[in-house]
């Protein structure tokens, strides 16, 4: 009864290297798509200190133009476009995994900024963004008296 379903699977395989066929297929077929980017683009790093946020951001072929930064209380709102690279005449995709269009990425700081001081700095495909923290939400420091 086993032996069958068994043979069975050694012919078609690994059903996980199957499924990753499909998936690179799928990938394939809707390469040429012009999809939205994912939620997830562009990829960013932010890490904080006592006084300041830092955010950099990959953006490589974005025109720095381009780029809306805004900054609210503490929200960070970063969007932009990417166009399509242009082929020329008899030219076709081979493979496409380099999105295009526009792309929004909003992410929440872990305290308020101080929108008026803000930084941005574009430079070889990475953004950074410095985001210094609003005072009133700096830790106040309390002396203790003693008696």
């Amino acid at each position: 009864m086993f032996w069958p379903a068994f043979r069975e699977m050694r012919r078609i395989g690994n059903p996980w290297l199957e499924m990753e066929r499909l998936h690179r297929e799928m990938d394939r077929l809707f390469s040429g798509a012009s999809l939205p980017f994912a939620q997830n683009f562009p990829a960013l790093n932010l890490w904080t200190s006592e006084n300041d946020a830092i955010v950099t951001a990959e953006l490589p072929g974005i025109d720095a133009d381009g780029l809306e930064i805004s900054v609210l209380d503490d929200t960070l709102a970063l969007s932009g476009s990417r166009t399509p690279e242009e082929l020329k005449e008899g030219e076709s995709y081979h493979r496409q995994e380099r999105g295009h269009g526009r792309f929004t990425r909003t992410i929440t700081l872990p305290f308020k900024v101080n929108a008026d001081k803000v930084e941005a700095v574009y430079e070889r495909g990475i953004l950074r963004i410095t985001l210094p923290r609003a005072e009133e939400d700096k830790p106040k420091k309390i002396k203790v008296k003693s008696e």
